[in-house]
């Protein structure tokens, strides 16, 4: 049987709790938040690039006309 409590709490008072935190939780607590922090950043990005328009076709031709012009300028 589980029981669901629900609690009002503000930002301050979290803070508060956090900075009574040995320093050891206080880095483990940063860590889970980095990563939180880190996941959200990385879909959010994703997600900006995320698109139909461009086939992996087209990616390999614009590829390839690169490393030809590269090549190019390396021997002239």
């Amino acid at each position: 049987m589980k029981t669901a409590f629900q609690l009002d709490i503000t930002f301050d008072q979290i803070l508060d709790l956090v900075k009574k935190l040995p320093k050891k939780e206080k880095l483990k607590l940063s860590a889970e938040l980095e990563k939180d922090t880190v996941s959200t950043k990385l879909t959010s990005l994703l997600k900006t690039f995320q698109t139909d328009e461009v086939s992996e076709e087209t990616i390999l031709e614009e590829t390839e006309a690169v490393r030809q012009q590269i090549h190019g300028r390396k021997t002239t």
